[in-house]
């Protein structure tokens, strides 16, 4: 492959790659093991754990491995996280009793420093920067100059 398709990840992208493969690797392994030990005891919770530790994958493999798709992959995985923490965030304060135990998302990553809510709005924040895009390849020439 030639230089121009083998980008890298630079700067603040990759302190954002490296939390996202960290609470990939926290949230994942708190997920399998609450899984394969007491699935029975909480398990929206523990699934909850499951897919956001997917989705925090997801994000560290896209800021890593920048191209149009996976600026793409990662706006839409950014969005859904963001979501699912204010979604699970709420449903946890207004019904605790849904939750026998906290899945990452739970009060909006309060377990995590509220970590969870903060990251996907700085990843989405540092994705939409122009310069972010064109490193990306995301933003492309105008219509005009395309034969």
């Amino acid at each position: 492959m030639s230089s121009p398709e083998r980008r890298s990840v630079q700067g603040p992208g990759r302190l954002i790659a490296a939390v996202y493969a960290l609470f990939a690797l926290s949230a994942g392994a708190r997920a399998v093991f609450q899984i394969a030990t007491k699935f029975s005891h909480a398990p929206l919770a523990y699934i909850l754990s499951a897919v956001a530790a997917a989705i925090y994958l997801l994000a560290a493999i896209c800021f890593t491995f920048p191209s149009a798709g996976s600026w793409r992959t990662a706006v839409v995985a950014l969005c859904i996280e963001f979501v699912g923490v204010v979604g699970v965030g709420l449903i946890s304060v207004l019904d605790p009793s849904l939750f026998k135990d906290a899945s990452v998302w739970s009060k909006f990553g309060v377990g995590y420093g509220f970590v969870p809510l903060v990251l996907p709005l700085i990843g989405l924040w540092w994705l939409w920067r122009p310069a972010t895009r064109a490193a990306f390849g995301e933003l492309l020439p105008p219509e005009d100059s395309v034969a």
